[in-house]
């Protein structure tokens, strides 16, 4: 079994092996040690492990389904559980382990809640640290977000209020490294549900509408959350003229439903930040 508190040593170079080699599967008797190898690798302080060889074995396995469903769930409990932990790259690269796993079309109830829980709460919004890598809470989980958001069995207006709430919780930290294009882009997926009314498409605005408007009263600065939903609400806009991507078929830009009301409602959101006193 799989658990937190079970820390196996991570051979990189084994790992390094497997990756320069195609990710052969390994024996059906070994899968479930591997794993839990390759689940400690994925929370490693390492950057170079943790976002190395075993990132790609790992997402290749799962691909392939060398890594079987009831494997990816016994993982994906563990990664749900990351988000409680204390060590920041912990948390950061739970939801990328959860995407490949939603992102099969597997589903617990209970990973969406512990997700629920920590992405807007999460404080540590760094892109990368010199020390630790790359960290990316916010990126990563707006790609877990999206892949919700396109689950059949996951209510997608749920995800744009969780959406909503990653932009209007308060930070100091400006995204600097792509973030907001991120979030944009994980928002653009859930607005392609097609049960989604025209009103649930830009019901989710209203949080974001009256936090510009308490920001703006008497804010001789524009705060950085302020900013970074700003930002991230302008691509939305250029996805919602454009089209997004899907994981059916990464060739094809499809755009929102509702998309001119979507346009509209930005628009109306957006205007009054922009006016010069």
């Amino acid at each position: 079994m799989i658990t937190n508190d079970d820390r196996p040593t991570v051979d990189a170079d084994r790992w390094l092996h497997l990756y320069e080699n195609d990710c052969p599967a390994p024996p059906a008797a070994e899968l479930p040690a591997l794993t839990a190898e390759l689940a400690e690798a994925l929370r490693h302080p390492d950057p170079d492990i943790r976002d190395g060889a075993p990132y790609v074995v790992l997402r290749t396995w799962i691909r392939r389904d060398v890594i079987d469903r009831p494997l990816r769930a016994r993982l994906g409990s563990v990664m749900a559980a990351r988000f409680a932990d204390p060590e920041v790259q912990a948390r950061t690269f739970a939801p990328l382990v959860l995407d490949m796993i939603v992102g099969r079309g597997d589903l617990d109830p209970a990973w969406l809640d512990a997700f629920r829980r920590w992405y807007p709460a999460e404080t540590d919004l760094r892109g990368h640290d010199p020390r630790l890598g790359w960290l990316h809470a916010v990126a990563h989980g707006a790609d877990l977000l999206g892949s919700f958001g396109l689950h059949p069995d996951v209510d997608p207006t749920s995800m744009l209020d969780l959406a909503a709430d990653r932009l209007v919780a308060p930070t100091d930290q400006i995204f600097a490294q792509q973030e907001d294009d991120r979030l944009a882009q994980g928002i653009a997926r859930t607005l392609t549900r097609p049960e989604l009314s025209e009103a649930d498409a830009v019901r989710w605005l209203d949080a974001i509408e009256t936090d510009f408007a308490a920001g703006r009263r008497g804010a001789p600065t524009t705060a950085a959350h302020t900013s970074n939903a700003m930002r991230t609400l302008r691509m939305l806009y250029l996805l919602a003229d454009t089209g997004v991507r899907t994981p059916g078929d990464a060739s094809v830009l499809v755009r929102p439903h509702h998309a001119e009301a979507l346009k509209r409602r930005l628009a109306e959101v957006l205007a009054p930040v922009f006016q010069t006193a």
